[in-house]
């Protein structure tokens, strides 16, 4: 089991924050400034591209501090934000901004990344909530849940599917590909976003991927627009989902 290294702390509006590594992977924790002792644990993905301190990570996890009064972490995904990129890594993005340019479809090379990605990142993940759960202000008996959209649907959906800890999840925008399978193994609560006019995910690839949840209670939140017009508003639902599963205010 790897031990959980602090290399950082700050505390600002009332929330701390606090950098991390578990077995050589950086993450970030936030946290209540007090009153934190025991709370729910969300575990968040990022995106593809991002990094674990990207402003949408920072917003809803200020979201879920501060509404909620939960503690929230990010780690890093292989070649991603402080991490090294590999040959491998390099050869697949180079891939997808050629497809990007000659105006193919993204999807096959996004979905064969990012299945990579999540061979390496959900093990990293499984031993970083090892090292959460090991702090006294965590402990190993608070609900936990998973927080992931875009590449951080791709890494959660193994991850929830293999995590009993992980007792609700917010997902969407990926492809079925790969996913429905380990989808069907899934019963937690789930809400699932996409977006009706994706134009990377279609609607079908999207419905797919929802419907192949074995949960009994999921819902779907559909909005108009382009894949990267995401209401914000939707990281107030997934508080207010997290909120209602967990029994917290919001």
């Amino acid at each position: 089991m790897y031990s959980l290294v602090f290399t950082s702390e700050s505390s600002a509006g009332g929330i701390r924050e606090r950098d991390f590594t578990v077995g050589g992977v950086p993450g970030v924790l936030w946290s209540p400034s007090a009153g934190a002792d025991g709370a729910p644990l969300i575990l968040m993905g990022h995106g593809g591209g991002n990094h674990k301190k990207h402003p949408a990570m920072a917003g809803r996890a200020r979201l879920l501090v501060l509404g909620c009064g939960f503690h929230v972490a990010v780690i890093d995904a292989p070649g991603h934000g402080d991490r090294p990129r590999t040959a491998h890594d390099e050869a697949e993005i180079a891939d997808l901004f050629r497809a990007r340019e000659a105006g193919e479809p993204e999807g096959p090379i996004v979905v064969r990344y990012n299945a990579h990605l999540a061979e390496q990142a959900v093990p990293e993940w499984r031993a970083t909530l090892d090292a959460l759960q090991a702090l006294p202000e965590i402990g190993p008996d608070g609900p936990v849940g998973y927080f992931g959209i875009n590449m951080g649907t791709a890494i959660g959906v193994p991850l929830v599917a293999s995590e009993p800890r992980i007792k609700a999840a917010v997902l969407g925008q990926h492809w079925p590909d790969v996913l429905a399978e380990q989808a069907e193994r899934i019963t937690v609560p789930i809400e699932f976003v996409m977006q009706w006019d994706d134009e990377h995910i279609s609607r079908e690839e999207g419905l797919a991927l929802f419907d192949a949840f074995a949960s009994e209670q999921k819902s779907l939140h559909v909005n108009s627009g382009r894949h990267k017009e995401l209401p914000r508003f939707e990281a107030e639902s997934a508080v207010r989902f997290f909120a209602r599963h967990f029994g917290t205010r919001s």
